[in-house]
């Protein structure tokens, strides 16, 4: 059953996180760093270097991570609404979805790591005032979700840390490629 989450409005007088909460929000920190790690020292130019066959490049990660964190913390308050419905998307959606993965003219990797500081923000605030964890929403229609599947805040959580990390370890890789730089070793 799907519940009505409401969150505190104080930004000021926000309680340190405990318990489960205070783990997740480690969990999810130290992810954030090592996706951070990966653009230390770098141009913007080196940030929106393609160094793989792949369209990836560390300016457009750190935009990707942004996006989809942001997306799922107003999942968590809002529901299903709150993102597409990837069952009417069209092939223009899915090319400006693409463009989430670059590093456009005019974009900045401080920009995008400012805009990523923000959003980190707001979900650890969020984290840290939802009333329950354990609070569950529809996923919205995606064929990669089971019709009629919710998850549970703390799924939703746990999701965004598999995805920083996942990202993270690409990030790795493409700045490896770019002048030999590791984020561990």
């Amino acid at each position: 059953m799907s519940e009505t989450l409401t969150v505190s409005e104080s930004t000021t007088d926000a309680p340190a996180a405990t318990g489960e909460r205070a783990d997740l929000l480690a969990a999810l920190a130290k992810q954030r760093h090592f996706l951070r790690f990966t653009t230390r020292d770098l141009t913007d130019e080196q940030a929106g270097a393609r160094t793989t066959t792949s369209e990836l490049c560390l300016g457009g990660l750190i935009k990707h991570v942004a996006s989809v964190e942001r997306t799922w913390a107003a999942f968590i308050v809002d529901g299903p609404a709150a993102m597409p419905d990837f069952t009417t998307w069209t092939e223009a959606d899915f090319a400006r979805r693409a463009d989430e993965f670059r590093l456009l003219p005019g974009e900045t990797l401080a920009g995008v790591l400012a805009d990523y500081d923000e959003v980190a923000r707001r979900t650890d605030e969020l984290v840290i005032t939802l009333p329950d964890l354990g609070a569950t929403r529809p996923l919205p229609k995606a064929p990669w979700f089971e019709p009629g599947a919710q998850w549970s805040v703390r799924r939703v959580l746990m999701h965004v840390v598999a995805e920083t990390a996942q990202h993270a370890g690409h990030a790795d890789i493409i700045r490896e490629a770019i002048d030999g730089a590791k984020s561990m070793g």
